[in-house]
């Protein structure tokens, strides 16, 4: 018999840095889940994504027991690691503050596409694109 989902908690969190500190512990203690079991699965399961922030769905059930899917880190992040940027610029019609190669876009877009919600490649690197000029980043050949 399937369990009862009681609820969804949508919540970006450090990679490898899930502490009780809000906002998880007073998201995931209203609901009565175990937080301490939640930071250590979810820090085992992204280790790999250090330094970025990692989207997160955790489905809570009626007997107080969660399961968790990651997502990819969001598109501006991975388009700021590609182009050596720390941050976007203040106003992208005017100032271009960096520019990335349409390799590494391509490289972007294979790590983004599970999260998007096509399955063409052109489209998604479409997408992409439009991330990047919205934070200042030239794509070029």
């Amino acid at each position: 018999m399937a369990k009862k989902v009681t609820g969804y908690i949508k919540l970006q969190i450090n990679a490898g840095a899930a502490n009780p500190a809000p906002p998880v512990g007073p998201a995931l203690g209203q609901r009565g889940v175990n937080i301490m079991e939640f930071c250590k699965s979810f820090n085992e399961k992204t280790k790999d994504k250090m330094g970025f922030k990692v989207p997160v769905i955790i489905t809570v059930y009626s007997d107080k027991s969660f399961s968790f899917i990651t997502k990819q880190p969001p598109a501006s992040a991975l388009l700021m690691k590609a182009a050596g940027l720390k941050k976007g610029t203040d106003n992208p019609l005017k100032n271009v503050i960096g520019q990335i190669t349409r390799a590494q876009l391509m490289e972007v877009v294979n790590q983004k596409i599970e999260d998007l919600n096509t399955d063409d490649l052109e489209m998604a690197a479409n997408t992409i694109a439009g991330s990047a000029r919205s934070i200042g980043i030239k794509v070029v050949d």
